[in-house]
């Protein structure tokens, strides 16, 4: 064994755990290799006997860095694994493990961070990793939140063990074969060991259950790990959602972390728990594998509780169980969890008002109006009604634009082909027409001032510019009487002022999502075709930007005087780049709508210079393609003197 490494038992083992078949983990970090987070801490810790590292997270996604070499003996073997890049050396982590592995033989593989083999029928998993004695300034939002757990003395203790870096990087990044992972198993270690008693016993009964039920129904590889669960436990204990425990409780406990579970699949994103900003689902639960996991996951839940955990063999055999489950099943309606009827309202009303608009699909929106139509008079919570009415709002509002491109399309001339004559199809499409109007009236009495850019959108795309120009002035006269109530000095009651205060956060600059697989307006189609190919479902674009840009456009055949103003609003607005007015995530495709009126509106040498800041800013929308190919066309009108003639 060598003195000059720490070898520490890791996982399952170090837990307390001892399950049949289960792999033994260790890590495995040299005392004379450190990894500093700045050079000051470095100096500090001088010496000669030392391999010294920076950590370099700003180049990669939260949670994982680059090692930068910074001092080494020209000895070390370390100086095998050592690439260079940008005039600086890093170590890297694949051929960190491709050494580790070719010492050990052909009998152990590369698995994960690890290298994995098996000695005398026991499989090892060990990581051969670096250590940091000083907490990763990333996962300083961690110590903010600890006030109710872990205890105060743990955090201090956790905070001083600082962490370790394994090697494997990140599928995300730029930088696979280089990059580490921030590892926090010392750190968890402690958390498992301050859980009290019932604590312990859920997080036990959640890995058995991962175990013998949810890893045996899914065909895949097994896609979430005992990791997952130990997190959602890690979040559940310091939020405070368990009930109070006691050994009736001990069910609910692990319901709740259950559905804490469910909720992760569903929305695709688990939080590290000390890094919350790292999704752990990122590059392993995505897509139809994500859709699979979330279908039989969520069969499970509507067995409820008691025929969900007995679908484990080693808890069905111990009949000492059922007096809980009796005080489990026997509790007063107050106490008892959600109910299943309950919990599909909830998750519906989740799917209606995030994704609903994913899918345009008349056939699914008529089934989610049918739905929501079933779920009217039902006693729902105020925060399920409020959730109602935003998802019924949203699906009304995309409708009439999936209805206007399926009555232009192919398929329904094919269906209407006995239907030759001009006037059955204008009186289908009077039909339509009435149908959308009806439906994005009636989101108006529910929406917010920003949900009339959908009416003034339609109209601007069914040619109606007068009703649009109508439509802009009510919005221009609801904000000015908002401002108008919000600066007045007039003494209110408080039911009032609360009233104000609600209306006037309809004038913040929320962002405007608008699906990519929906046609809204010609002169955004190449943005959402771009990106909708980068895999992004939606176009998030500021609501004051959108307004001014609906502004122009539909002005430009009414009154070009307020086309004008709306144009050099835009252009302030844009220039300044006051986050009241355009989010961070939202300003490189407000740049490219400031970019498409000053083109239209026959000035190209500002819509370069729009085209070009759009490349600068984060490509939050990736429409960066969109952005050049518009370029393109501008330089090719100003060689080919196209704005000259016009």
């Amino acid at each position: 064994m060598n003195l000059n490494c720490v070898f520490i038992i890791n996982g399952s083992h170090k837990e307390g755990f001892r399950i049949e078949e289960s792999d033994v983990d260790w890590m495995i970090w040299s005392k004379h290799h450190r990894v500093f987070w700045t050079l000051s801490q470095a100096q500090d810790n001088n010496s000669s006997k030392q391999t010294q590292m920076l950590a370099d997270c700003s180049e990669s996604p939260p949670g994982f860095a680059l090692l930068q070499l910074i001092k080494t003996k020209s000895c070390e073997s370390i100086l095998e694994t050592i690439v260079k890049m940008n005039d600086k050396f890093y170590i890297s982590s694949s051929l960190h493990k491709k050494k580790q592995c070719s010492e050990y033989g052909h009998a152990f593989k590369i698995h994960g961070p690890c290298v994995s083999g098996e000695i005398d029928h026991v499989e090892y998993d060990s990581a051969y990793c670096f250590a940091c004695n000083f907490w990763p300034p990333s996962a300083s939002s961690w110590t903010e939140r600890c006030h109710f757990w872990p205890p105060s003395q743990t955090v201090n203790d956790i905070v001083k063990t600082g962490c370790h870096f394994v090697a494997i990087g990140s599928k995300q990044g730029n930088h696979e074969d280089i990059e580490w992972r921030i590892s926090f198993s010392l750190a968890e270690h402690k958390l498992v060991f301050s859980m009290n008693h019932f604590q312990f016993l859920t997080y036990n009964l959640l890995k058995l259950f991962l175990r013998e039920v949810i890893n045996k129904t899914i065909e895949e590889n097994k896609l979430l790990s005992s990791y997952h669960i130990k997190t959602a436990v890690f979040w559940a204990i310091q939020n405070n959602v368990f009930p109070r425990l006691r050994p009736k409780n001990f069910l609910k406990c692990f319901w709740m972390c259950f559905k804490v579970i469910l909720k992760w699949v569903y929305e695709g994103y688990c939080p590290n728990f000390f890094i919350p900003e790292n999704n752990m689902f990122h590059t392993k639960i995505f897509g139809a594998t994500q859709n699979k996991l979330f279908v039989k996951l969520y069969s499970l839940y509507e067995k409820g509780v008691l025929l969900c955990i007995l679908e484990s063999p080693s808890i069905k055999s111990y009949t000492l169980f059922f007096p809980y489950i009796h005080n489990f099943s026997s509790g007063t309606k107050e106490n008892a969890l959600i109910s299943r009827a309950e919990l599909e309202r909830e998750v519906f009303t989740k799917i209606l008002a995030y994704n609903a608009v994913l899918i345009p699909n008349l056939t699914f929106c008529l089934r989610v109006l049918d739905s929501i139509e079933q779920l009217i008079g039902e006693p729902l919570k105020e925060i399920q009604v409020v959730q109602l009415q935003r998802a019924t709002v949203s699906v009304l509002q995309n409708t009439p634009f999936i209805l206007h491109s399926w009555f232009n399309s192919s398929d329904y001339f094919l269906l209407n082909l006995s239907c030759n004559t001009e006037r059955k199809n204008n009186r289908q499409m009077y039909v339509i027409d009435k149908i959308s109007m009806n439906m994005l009236k009636f989101t108006d009495k529910f929406g917010c001032i920003t949900d009339m850019l959908y009416i003034v959108m339609y109209f601007y795309k069914t040619c109606r510019n007068t009703e649009a120009s109508t439509c802009l002035k009510m919005i221009d006269v609801k904000i000015e009487k908002l401002h108008s109530r919000r600066n007045s000095n007039v003494d209110t009651n408080s039911a009032e002022e609360h009233s104000w205060s609600m209306n006037f956060r309809k004038l913040l600059p929320m962002s405007f999502r608008l699906s990519n697989k929906i046609s809204y307006i010609m002169e955004l189609m190449i943005e959402q075709h771009c990106s909708l190919q980068n895999n992004k479902p939606y176009l998030y674009i500021s609501s004051f930007v959108l307004f001014l840009m609906l502004k122009f456009l539909n002005n430009k055949h009414v009154d070009i005087r307020r086309s004008q103003e709306a144009l050099d609003y835009l252009q302030i607005i844009t220039d300044q780049g006051q986050e009241f007015f355009i989010e961070k995530h939202t300003r490189d495709i407000s740049w490219q709508i400031l970019g498409i009126c000053q083109q239209i509106s026959g000035n190209p040498q500002a819509a370069l210079y729009a085209y070009k800041q759009a490349l600068k800013v984060d490509p939050c929308n990736d429409i960066q393609i969109a952005t050049q190919k518009r370029i393109l066309n501008v330089e090719a009108c100003i060689r080919s003197g196209f704005y000259k003639k016009n």
